[in-house]
């Protein structure tokens, strides 16, 4: 997914919880459905962090429900994480922010 499509995207309204956002939107006609994941470098500091919410976010996606195959989605993380740990994910609160991510699906 293009940058001016996931711009497109988070000017709709979106689906929220405490730390997600999800943004949804019909595919564009003959185009395939695509999935645009936002996550801050300001709110998730390390990289390792960012990137295994990355991966939580997709696994959840592909295998939660069928949203990936209807329409073009953006997760995007509204709050930091890690306030507790030191800006460190661990496994709690990777556990809570997967329920949050399928509550929203």
């Amino acid at each position: 997914m293009n940058s001016a499509r996931i711009s497109d995207l988070l000017k709709t309204r979106p689906k929220t919880s405490m730390y997600w956002g999800l943004y949804l939107a019909l595919p564009n006609a003959g185009a395939k459905p695509d999935l645009g994941i936002a996550v801050a470098k300001k709110l998730a500091k390390r990289a390792v962090d960012r990137n295994r919410l990355k991966r939580m976010i997709r696994e959840v996606v592909r295998t939660g429900t069928g949203l990936s195959q209807e329409s073009d989605v953006v997760v995007k993380l509204k709050k930091p994480i890690g306030r507790d740990t030191r800006g460190r994910l661990r496994k709690q609160e990777q556990d809570v922010l997967r329920k949050q991510i399928l509550g929203l699906i």
